[in-house]
């Protein structure tokens, strides 16, 4: 009965005080009405009747009204809150990968593109009022999900990434202008690109330079990350008869310059990841970076509770009345 209930006019509740003065005013009220008569004796004055004991009850009842009026005064009522989001700064975010060979080095576990889309998945998962797309990119790029809110869409187009869908190469200015084209003519807030990559930009026809003078035009961030431990990796080094590859330790090699340029070009910031946890942490500092402001709206409905309070009062002075006009009639 009272979960939730709160009061619009809670000063009213000083009026409590006047609920001891007047049991103070009645307890010297019948003082002065009290009076005595002495007589050699009672015989004959014997009565039975319990009721006079219970002639207080009546100024009980009169309080209880009163205290039940009070709190009507107060306005009990209750309260019931419902809240409605909306994105106020969406970000439109395109993950581009590199899918070369050398994306199945061994030094992440269990190799390096595998690693990338458990932490890839989980960013995506993270950002659920984003929309967010997938360019894949090798010796060429292209789309692999275009920007959509549809997580389910964008997780899925990354679980399907593998080697061997496209043409092997680096071709870091396509991978680049690529996902520059999916956000040219985006009216988000905000546009960014994380651009991964593992190696040296050694084919496509565009160059990364004139790929980040694209993506600086059109208002593109783009967060660049390095991909591969300090030193040599198990690599890919040759195919086997059976056509899988025989892997054997490489230098590796990121051309940490030209993503470093890429970054300061276009105001986003460059990373270097050389193992699991690394590359983890690389994903949630973007994701710390690039927040999304999301406005709460919260909607008030009071539901007046004033009116029982009432009614109870009403019905307690109606009971005194009844019981002071019957019963006790004969001792008030």
């Amino acid at each position: 009965m009272f979960e939730n209930i709160s009061f619009a006019n809670p000063d009213f509740f000083w009026l409590f005080l006047l609920l001891p003065l007047a049991i103070v005013w009645y307890i010297f009220k019948q003082k002065e009405q009290t009076t005595s008569l002495r007589i050699s004796s009672v015989k004959g004055f014997s009565y039975n009747s319990i009721l006079p004991k219970f002639k207080p009850a009546l100024f009980i009842l009169r309080l209880l009204a009163l205290a039940a009026i009070i709190v009507a005064l107060a306005r009990p009522q209750t309260e019931d809150i419902s809240t409605r989001s909306k994105t106020t700064k969406g970000i439109d975010i395109v993950m581009a990968i590199d899918v070369s060979s050398s994306m199945l080095a061994r030094d992440l576990k269990p190799n390096r593109l595998s690693a990338l889309k458990d932490v890839a998945a989980d960013f995506i998962k993270n950002r659920p009022n984003d929309r967010i797309g997938i360019v894949a990119y090798a010796g060429e790029g292209y789309t692999k999900t275009p920007i959509t809110t549809d997580k389910a869409i964008v997780l899925n187009a990354l679980s399907e990434i593998s080697y061997g869908q496209l043409d092997d190469g680096t071709a870091i200015g396509m991978g680049l202008a690529t996902s520059v084209n999916r956000l040219k003519d985006s009216k988000a807030k905000s546009k960014i690109i994380i651009l991964l990559t593992d190696g040296v930009n050694n084919s496509g026809f565009i160059e990364p330079q004139t790929a980040s003078d694209l993506a600086l035009e059109f208002g593109i961030k783009t967060y660049t990350i390095g991909l591969g431990t300090n030193g040599n990796a198990l690599s890919p080094v040759s195919y086997n008869a059976d056509g899988s590859f025989r892997f054997g330790m490489r230098q590796v090699e990121i051309d940490e310059e030209l993503l470093k340029d890429i970054a300061n070009t276009t105001g986003g910031r460059y990373f270097r990841a050389t193992d699991n946890e690394s590359l983890e942490e690389i994903y949630d500092e973007i994701n710390k970076l690039e927040k999304t402001e999301v406005e709460e709206f919260k909607y008030y409905r009071y539901e007046e509770k004033f009116r029982m309070w009432i009614l109870l009062a009403g019905g307690l002075l109606l009971l005194e009345w009844i019981l002071r006009n019957t019963l006790f009639r004969s001792f008030v």
